[in-house]
């Protein structure tokens, strides 16, 4: 055999030795999970969002004139909820059967005035009727929509091993508890669901910036000396 035939057969023998290699290496049993290459830890652990009906009863005493002052404070509270974090129309409802008709028609009329004050267009109002057959005098029912953040189910720190490190991967409870206080913290969980819709922008305010800046003006409006940052030195 001469030389050349025997390096021949020796590199034949090393690509088969790395062939067999590589192809244990593509099978070799892994440590990682599929998901752990999905996302992050706080991707795995999302916060939900889940919509509901808030409702506010008032009743018509059959006796009474007016509202009392407890149930204008009730529906001012309301109207303010509202305001913060409602959804879609503010429903006030009009009860068909009840003992006190007048009572009724006035309550509704005085909760539109106390939502207007509040800030509510009349644009976001709905008027609405119920009770109609029922033989029992029936409250005005304000109502709107809400919705409330769910927090992740976050498994019990007691199930996991924190003294295994074999993977090096993080475990399920990683990001968890982070998720669920940001659930506690969000003010309008809707926001979670999309972008709000933006306002168009005033086209006449930004013909103004833009010709302050051509002329090399000061595009800020301007400030009096009341408006001034300096510490007084009227004591010493």
């Amino acid at each position: 055999m001469t030389i050349a035939s025997r390096s021949h057969g020796a590199f034949l023998a090393l690509s088969a030795s790395l062939m067999t290699l590589s192809a244990c290496a593509s099978h070799a049993p892994t440590a990682i999970s599929p998901d752990y290459l999905e996302g992050s830890a706080l991707s795995r652990n999302e916060v939900g969002v889940s919509k509901r009906t808030e409702f506010l009863e008032i009743a018509i005493s059959p006796d009474a004139s007016e509202l009392s002052n407890t149930d204008r404070a009730r529906i001012s509270r309301f109207v303010g909820v509202y305001a913060q974090k409602g959804h879609g129309p503010l429903v006030l409802s009009l009860p068909e059967a009840s003992a006190n008709p007048q009572l009724a028609v006035t309550a509704l009329a005085e909760a539109r005035a106390i939502a207007w004050e509040k800030g509510v267009q009349f644009d976001e109002l709905s008027g609405a009727a119920h009770g109609a057959g029922s033989t029992v005098s029936q409250p005005l029912i304000l109502a709107f929509q809400v919705y409330d953040a769910v927090p992740p189910e976050c498994a019990s720190k007691a199930t996991q091993d924190f003294g295994d490190v074999a993977s090096n991967n993080n475990l399920p409870t990683l990001g968890c508890s982070v998720r669920t206080n940001l659930a506690a913290m969000i003010a309008d969980p809707a926001d979670l669901l999309g972008n709000r819709p933006l306002e168009p922008g005033d086209a006449a305010r930004r013909d103004i910036i833009l010709d302050k800046f051509r002329k090399g003006e000061v595009t800020g409006a301007a400030r009096s000396d009341d408006e001034s940052g300096a510490i007084s030195d009227a004591v010493n």
